[in-house]
């Protein structure tokens, strides 16, 4: 693609989300939205290969299906209350849609069929992009939404992490399993985002994060599936031996980042007297946990067959860039003695 075209595309994407987080007016995010979506699908069918095709036309159908929800949900509004704004969605029929077309655009399950195998047909980098960046736009209209009934969220977001956890179990393709994982951690956001939005937003950051060293750590060792995970050790000595680190870190165990948005998420549903969701969760964590240490054993404590493959390739150095791998990686690792710090700063 040329890079005139590849900048142009970003700036819109950029800017779509611009609009979108800028807007209070239900159109121009709306608007925003649209751009975004329009200006991600080049970069998926850059490729021109018919799985990219599939997953762009199958990507553009569900986001156009959520974005025509979106806009009758805000013209119901807009007829039953006389408000266009975001703050004003008061009414119960109009909010249930909103929440229902942003569950569908961010892949909430069981709004979530649709994100696995656009997933699956994409390069590792645009996956990123469609995995961190495509989630802030709706994630900020969600983050505005007050719904008198806040059953729909919680229902959301417990059969996220849920089938997150269930989903992952049987996947070898390690962009699906990516897929099953975005869902699982989106459902803990939504869980806890009624009670405390500034949790919710610690959640995010941390997610992209992780996210952001697990895709760039299989793009450096060139896998896509578990199986050819076994031969990165002769690629990449190194980031093989810390993977394992950035895996444990998205499944939520301790000492490292991420157990600290699960802790926190925890202690809230408990403040708010939700004994039972913070329980099933916390269980579907250990079926997220399940597939993550599959991967570590994959990577780490296999050895491939002794073929050119399994041996240590002699090869060209890497064009990769390494300083958002390095960076992101010890965000991932090393973030969590800091959890006071971002709490109080989130608190202000």
């Amino acid at each position: 693609m040329s890079p005139y075209i590849m900048s142009t595309l970003l700036l819109a994407l950029g800017l779509g989300t611009t609009i979108t987080f800028a807007s209070s007016h239900w159109l121009l995010a709306w608007m925003g939205l649209e751009i975004n979506t329009l200006a991600i699908l080049p970069l998926m069918a850059q490729h021109h290969h018919p799985r990219a095709v599939e997953a762009a036309t199958k990507y553009f159908l569900t986001q156009a299906t959520a974005a025509a929800m979106l806009l009758f949900a805000s013209t119901t509004n807009a007829w039953l209350t006389g408000q266009w704004s975001i703050q004003q969605m008061v009414h119960p029929l109009p909010t249930t849609m909103v929440i229902t077309a942003l569950a569908l655009k961010l892949g909430l399950a069981p709004l979530h069929s649709w994100l696995p195998s656009v997933l699956q047909g994409l390069d590792l980098t645009t996956g990123l992009v469609l995995s961190t960046w495509q989630k802030l736009a709706p994630f900020a209209l969600v983050l505005q939404l007050q719904p008198s009934n806040p059953i729909i969220l919680m229902l959301l977001g417990l059969t996220s992490t849920l089938v997150g956890g269930w989903g992952g179990l049987n996947q070898t393709q390690l962009r699906k399993l990516l897929a099953y994982s975005s869902i699982a951690h989106l459902g803990w956001m939504v869980l806890v985002l009624q009670f405390s939005p500034s949790l919710t937003f610690l959640a995010l950051v941390t997610y992209i994060a992780m996210t952001f060293s697990t895709f760039f750590m299989f793009k450096q060792a060139g896998s896509t599936d578990i199986n050819t995970l076994a031969t990165s050790w002769a690629k990449a000595p190194a980031l093989t031996s810390i993977t394992p680190l950035l895996l444990l870190s998205l499944g939520g165990l301790p000492p490292l980042t991420g157990f600290m948005p699960k802790w926190l998420i925890l202690q809230e549903l408990t403040k708010q007297d939700l004994a039972i969701v913070a329980t099933l969760a916390a269980l579907s964590a250990l079926l997220s946990l399940y597939f993550y240490l599959r991967l570590s054993y994959a990577m780490t404590l296999t050895i491939s067959p002794n073929n050119l493959m399994g041996t240590t390739p002699w090869r060209l150095r890497s064009l990769h860039p390494t300083m958002p791998l390095a960076i992101s990686s010890t965000l991932t690792i090393l973030l969590l003695p800091l959890t006071p710090a971002l709490t109080m700063v989130l608190a202000l």
